[in-house]
């Protein structure tokens, strides 16, 4: 996979998933969840809006010292042991991690949870070369399974419920045990506690790297990426190359608002530090560490007047929020990287050719700018998308004819005069009884779900100018 996740056009994919009930309300439901959670962790912390501006500070250091902190990041890591790939692209990064598989002559390789390495497609290049790849994350195994792509950067499987669940697990494993929860997990737990055992490499991502020590932190709430890191002789982590603090004190800040942002709780269930590989004497962890640190396109980000979006910490908030995500859910973006986040950073990723439609997946409540918990300007981020595209003129022709001619009406008062009086003449032709049964042209997918109120017949011009002529008149 790669940060693409569907071939079907934008307009296909969203009519899909708003036709789908089982979708929209198993996300209604964990957006309704996860935010109430989240609020009362806000209102328990206290001066919330503090520790925003304290978060955001942080990275915004951090992307303004990048190259400072990547250096001494590499250099720690080379001290502890390991071994660090700097990846100008996902070609450049899957190559590497096949060539260390190939290597170690790896016929299994047990996965952590990571939107990295989904955004590299590092599951297809293995397997395309004979190497079995496990998700072990609960969600994610369950949709390698259904082979679905991801729906949330959290909670991947957000947009199933568990009678799917059970007949993904009775299709492809014979599973026929209850329909709960429980014994669910307990069923895929037992299948892939044997996968850990085989396992040659674990591949893990990395939701914070310091500087100052050369620690990789992972977050999980399953306790599968330590799995994943201590059992097979070799683990290796991959980063996109913003993920870095300078030091603890720093990643306990982050830490603190990923955990309340995402999932509504003081702490997850796993906070994992490793710093190299195995050390002499010592019982658990790899043989062999690499630390794989991706650009494919950060780059460019940071030098561009997006370069905001390079302070996200995965938490998915934005998400959990979003009016536009809860009708659509994750897999009507097209993308690995769905919801507001996704709207600003696909297209920077991978392009305005195939994501140049999510910028205009929102309404502009802002409500994604409220909740970030790095206070990114997201709304205005996707507003830049627009006037870029406008600019490079990738905007429908019609759309750019359409905005043309109304900015010259707008700047012509007796055009605009002219115009207004028709088109009120031209309601009562298009309207009868509230209904409009004519559809038209550019407007007429939005015009489907709604009909135009009837003509009130005054406009607000005439009603204004009458009303000052009697205020005059009354002194």
């Amino acid at each position: 996979m790669s940060i693409k996740t569907s071939n079907t056009d934008f307009k296909t994919r969203i009519r899909q998933q708003i036709e789908d009930p089982i979708m929209r309300k198993a996300v209604a439901n964990a957006q309704q969840r996860i935010g109430a959670n989240r609020q009362k962790m806000v209102d328990e912390l206290g001066h919330w809006e503090e520790w925003r501006d304290r978060a955001a500070q942080i990275r915004d250091h951090v992307l303004s010292n990048l190259d400072a902190y990547l250096y001494q990041l590499s250099e720690k890591v080379t001290q502890n042991g390991g071994h660090v790939y700097f990846a100008k692209t996902k070609e450049d990064a899957t190559r590497y991690i096949l060539q260390v598989a190939q290597r170690k002559n790896a016929r299994k390789v047990v996965k952590s949870k990571s939107m990295v390495t989904e955004e590299i497609g590092v599951n297809h290049v293995l397997q395309d070369a004979g190497i079995q790849v496990i998700e072990t994350d609960l969600g994610e195994y369950i949709l390698q399974l259904d082979q679905d792509p991801p729906s949330h950067v959290v909670v991947p499987a957000i947009h199933k419920d568990r009678h799917q669940i059970r007949r993904v697990l009775h299709e492809r494993l014979g599973y026929e045990g209850p329909e709960t929860p429980e014994a669910m997990t307990l069923f895929i737990r037992q299948k892939i506690r044997e996968d850990f055992l085989s396992a040659e490499i674990g591949i893990t991502g990395c939701n914070f790297a310091v500087a100052e020590t050369g620690s990789v932190c992972l977050v999980t709430n399953e306790g599968n990426a330590r799995m994943c890191t201590t059992l097979p002789k070799t683990h290796i982590a991959v980063m996109g190359m913003e993920r870095i603090a300078p030091t603890f004190a720093e990643v306990d800040v982050l830490i603190t608002m990923l955990a309340r942002s995402a999932v509504g709780a003081r702490l997850t269930g796993y906070n994992t530090w490793l710093t190299g590989p195995r050390e002499a004497g010592h019982v658990d962890g790899p043989e062999e560490f690499h630390l794989v640190i991706v650009d494919n396109g950060r780059s460019e980000v940071l030098a561009s007047e997006f370069r905001d979006v390079l302070r996200c910490i995965r938490c998915g908030a934005c998400m959990n929020t979003c009016p536009a995500y809860r009708h659509i859910g994750g897999h009507g973006y097209g993308s690995i990287y769905p919801g507001p986040i996704g709207a600003v950073i696909s297209p920077l990723l991978g392009g305005y050719k195939d994501f140049k439609d999510l910028p205009y997946a929102c309404s502009l409540c802002t409500a994604c700018d409220s909740v970030c918990p790095v206070r990114i300007p997201l709304s205005k981020l996707i507003l830049r998308h627009r006037r870029v595209m406008a600019e490079k003129g990738i905007t429908a022709k019609a759309e750019q004819r359409a905005i043309k001619m109304f900015a010259y009406a707008n700047s012509h008062p007796g055009l605009w005069k002219v115009g207004m009086m028709a088109g009120a003449h031209a309601a009562s032709w298009f309207i009868n009884g509230g209904k409009t049964p004519l559809k038209f042209g550019a407007i007429s997918d939005w015009m489907e779900a709604r009909d135009l109120p009837e003509a009130d017949g005054e406009s607000f011009r005439s009603w204004f100018k009458k009303h000052q002529a009697q205020e005059k008149k009354n002194g």
